[in-house]
């Protein structure tokens, strides 16, 4: 007979919270809901002392079970932890001028930092290939355009955040940099296929898979010549893309699904239950606490009416546990 999972539902997202510190709400939300995660924003992370008190207040609010605690700390305009040493320059600066070893170094002293402060997930390195120079989003976020550059940048951003105890998550698959579009404001859309993608943007992320990246975060675009959904929704590209090509068997985790791009996917809790059945593992969610929680609570009565495969969430949970578990920490779920 399958275990009752409903009490482990809320391991399965990872929220955000506004502001300088996490509200009571927020702290008891993620306590009774047993959720897996928080993602950290700048207004977050005033100060280093700041961030590592609220990161302890979620810690502690947790009751001892492992927390994913992440970030977006890519460099350059991306870093959500400000000053020294936690902040460092852009991915296009190391590419174009500073090279791969100081880009290790500076990295290395970042990722380390990062930890002491009680981050133990870094939303990165980005893979995305810098190909549409009208692409704003991606703007000083790449390690260039040519696959095999880029996946050099990509090995050793696994291999540090490793060493310096942070998870790592490939992002944006299958690629976002040829589009122009942001998929914060509107689903993103790219005319490649498979066979090009296979060729150009595939490189840089088998080559983090390769080096024992974590995670893999999927992007809200739309592939037309590959599947009529968005990456969010598709289990053609989650299980073929994703677990057969790249051979890739850890937690997939969903940008942002609070963001515009991810709109034709339903609402906030239709959001959840289709990118779930997709494939992915983890379900992100930012700042506003009002429409998680909605989400969490739609996802679970999807559950509840048996909507969501039991199989599926029990898999999702084991590979959840199996990264906590590299953390050193107690993987209670």
């Amino acid at each position: 007979m399958m275990p009752d999972l409903s009490k482990r539902l809320g391991q399965l997202f990872i929220v955000g919270f506004p502001g300088a510190e996490p509200s009571t709400t927020f702290l008891n939300f993620i306590s009774e809901e047993n959720i897996g995660g928080v993602i950290l924003f700048r207004d977050n992370c005033p100060t280093h002392e700041v961030t590592r008190y609220n990161i302890e207040l979620i810690r502690n609010s947790v009751r001892g079970k492992s927390a994913f605690i992440a970030v977006d700390q890519e460099g350059g305009r991306v870093c959500r932890i400000l000053g020294a040493p936690a902040e460092f320059h852009a991915a296009s600066e190391y590419a174009t001028e500073l090279g791969i070893e100081k880009y290790r170094e500076d990295y290395s002293r970042s990722a380390v930092f990062l930890e002491s402060l009680g981050v133990n997930l870094n939303l990165a390195p980005v893979c995305d290939l810098f190909l549409n120079r009208e692409n704003k989003c991606l703007e000083g976020r790449c390690f260039g355009d040519v696959p095999e550059d880029v996946a050099e940048f990509v090995r050793v951003s696994v291999e540090v955040s490793r060493r310096s105890g942070l998870l790592s998550c490939l992002k944006h698959f299958p690629g976002l940099g040829d589009t122009a579009i942001d998929p914060h404001k509107a689903t993103a859309e790219a005319e490649y296929d498979r066979l090009v993608w296979e060729q150009r943007e595939r490189i840089s992320f088998a080559a983090g898979v390769e080096s024992g990246a974590d995670l893999i975060m999927t992007t809200h675009m739309r592939l037309p010549n590959i599947d009529d959904v968005i990456t969010t929704g598709s289990s053609k590209i989650v299980s073929s893309m994703i677990r057969k090509s790249l051979g890739f068997d850890g937690p997939v985790i969903t940008d942002d699904l609070l963001m515009e791009g991810a709109e034709s996917l339903g609402d906030y809790g239709e959001r959840a239950v289709a990118a779930f059945r997709a494939g992915h593992d983890l379900l992100l969610f930012g700042q506003d606490l009002q429409r998680v929680m909605e989400a969490y609570d739609s996802f679970r009565d999807a559950y509840g009416r048996e909507e969501i495969d039991r199989d599926q969430v029990s898999a999702s949970l084991l590979r959840i546990a199996g990264l906590k578990f590299k953390l050193g920490k107690s993987v209670l779920l």
